[in-house]
């Protein structure tokens, strides 16, 4: 099957599913849109996802797929080995909830059309958006640092020694942080699975500054 990913080299969304694409080892075409520029609102691609929001995984017969945690539970689902989730209940439910602290408590606040927002509506400066983008990643990194060090199935990685699921996540949140400059160092835990994760090659190959469209 022929995948190409509709994203955006510095989109937290998108790294968290390139590096699940490249954990499954599949490979990809990549179409990128430079969202400061609005080309995700370009008609071509608004027919392709109405949302105009990367990324998003078009198939060979030109299905589109869209919203990362949806596209890595499809690819979960069609391309099961290696997996992402682990295979008990509970320790999957575990994954899925590290990984939506990630992907839907900083994420929806710091995106860059709620970045945007603040400074159109309530005429926030650089300073200003950075403080509101420390704050909501620092309330929910706490609290996933606590998560991650007092929990015997943290291992090498968010769930034992196997990158998966809410690896993805946190890798992208991480690389995401560092434009913002938020350091690591009053998370431990979460500091050591990223140096960890960073030095793995679907990991490295997702990053951001490794994508074609870098800038």
């Amino acid at each position: 099957m022929t995948l190409t990913l509709h994203n955006f080299f510095r989109s937290s969304t998108s790294t968290r599913l390139r590096a699940a694409l490249n954990l499954k080892g599949l490979s990809y075409d990549q179409v990128s849109y430079a969202l400061r520029k609005k080309e995700h609102q370009a008609p071509a691609y608004l027919a392709k996802n109405p949302a105009g929001l990367v990324p998003a995984l078009e198939l060979d017969d030109s299905t589109v797929l869209t919203q990362s945690l949806a596209i890595m539970e499809w690819l979960e689902e069609t391309y099961p080995d290696p997996a992402l989730l682990p295979s008990a209940p509970l320790a999957r439910a575990r994954v899925r909830a590290l990984a939506y602290m990630i992907a839907c408590e900083i994420h929806p606040l710091n995106n860059l059309r709620v970045l945007g927002r603040l400074g159109e509506q309530f005429g926030a400066d650089e300073a200003a958006q950075k403080a509101w983008f420390t704050h909501w990643v620092t309330t929910t990194f706490d609290a996933l640092e606590t998560t991650l060090a007092r929990d015997a199935a943290t291992g090498d990685f968010c769930h034992g020694d196997t990158p998966g699921f809410a690896d993805c996540c946190l890798y992208a949140q991480v690389w995401n942080n560092r434009r913002f400059g938020i350091p690591l160092d009053g998370w431990p835990t979460i500091a050591a699975i990223f140096d960890r994760l960073d030095a793995l090659p679907a990991f490295q190959d997702a990053a951001p500054p490794n994508q074609p469209d870098a800038i």
